[in-house]
C-alpha cells in the first residue's frame, strides 16, 4: 500500500513547525541508520533529545491521532517516536535502503516492528529541486514529492531512496509504525472496507446495508487485530 494522506498538518500547525525548526541545531543523520543504510545516508537530522525535536514530535503525534485516514490505513499499535531530517547543500541524498525490521527507542527500551513507514513533508515542493522519495514497487519505482503538510504511507519492506536535493532544502518528518493488523493484505482489505462504508454513508445515510457492512468490518477486526 502506498497512500497519500493530504493535510495531516494544517497551515497554522505547519507554520508553527517551521518556526520551531528555525531554532534547530542539526546533526549527522547517520546516527539513526542501520548498518546498510548508514553507507548510503547523507543528510542532517535533529537529535532525538533536543527540545525542538520533542516539541515537533508532540505536534506530529497529536495530528496523527486526529486523522481518520491515517488510522484507517495504518491501524497503528505503536508509532516509533517521529524524527526530523533536512536534505540540502552537501548533505543532500539517501541511497537505496530498506528500513530495519525492528526499531528500538533507547530511552524507553520499547521495540517497534516496522510494518509501515511514513514521510510527512514539511517543505513546499517549490522550495527545493530534486529530493523525490523513490519507492521501488517492481515497476520502476514511484516518485513522491508532496505538498507541505501531506504524508505518504508505505510498506517498510520497500526498497526506497531520496534523490539528491540540488537546490534549496527539503525538510521532513519520518517514522515507522507497528500495526495492530500485521498481515498487509488483511490491513488493506480492512482499509478498503472502511472507506467503502464511509462512502456509502455519505451517499445514502445510515442504511441497513451500511450497518451490516460495519458489523462485518468490526468482526474482521476482532479476528485479525492484535493489541
Amino acid at each position: 500500500m502506498l497512500l497519500h494522506i493530504p493535510a495531516v498538518l494544517d497551515t497554522t500547525t505547519l507554520a508553527r513547525c517551521i518556526d520551531l525548526i528555525k531554532q534547530a541545531d542539526w546533526a549527522d543523520g547517520r546516527v539513526t541508520a542501520g548498518s546498510q543504510a548508514a553507507t548510503v545516508k547523507n543528510n542532517r537530522q535533529l537529535p532525538e533529545i533536543s527540545p525542538v525535536a520533542q516539541a515537533l514530535r508532540a505536534i506530529v503525534l497529536e495530528a496523527l491521532s486526529k486523522n481518520p485516514a491515517f488510522f484507517s490505513a495504518a491501524l497503528p499499535r505503536r508509532i516509533s517516536p517521529p524524527l526530523f531530517n533536512r536534505y540540502g547543500d552537501t548533505a543532500n541524498a539517501f541511497g537505496n535502503h530498506v528500513d530495519n525490521a525492528i526499531r528500538t527507542h533507547p530511552p524507553s527500551a520499547q521495540h517497534v516492528r516496522t510494518d509501515l513507514s511514513f514521510t510527512l513533508f514539511l517543505s513546499h515542493p517549490t522550495d527545493y529541486d530534486g529530493g523525490e522519495l523513490i519507492i521501488e514497487d517492481g515497476m520502476g519505482g514511484r516518485a513522491v514529492k508532496l505538498p507541505a503538510g501531506d504524508l505518504i504511507l508505505y510498506p517498510s519492506y520497500s526498497v526506497h531512496r531520496v534523490e539528491p536535493v540540488t537546490h534549496g532544502a527539503r525538510l521532513a518528518c519520518f517514522s515507522w509504525l507497528e500495526s495492530m493488523v500485521r498481515d498487509p493484505q488483511q490491513r488493506e482489505l480492512l482499509h478498503e472496507l472502511d472507506q467503502s462504508i464511509v462512502a456509502l454513508r455519505g451517499e445514502h445515510g445510515e442504511t441497513d446495508t451500511a450497518v451490516q457492512l460495519t458489523s462485518c468490518y468490526h468482526n474482521l477486526m476482532r479476528m485479525w487485530v492484535t493489541v
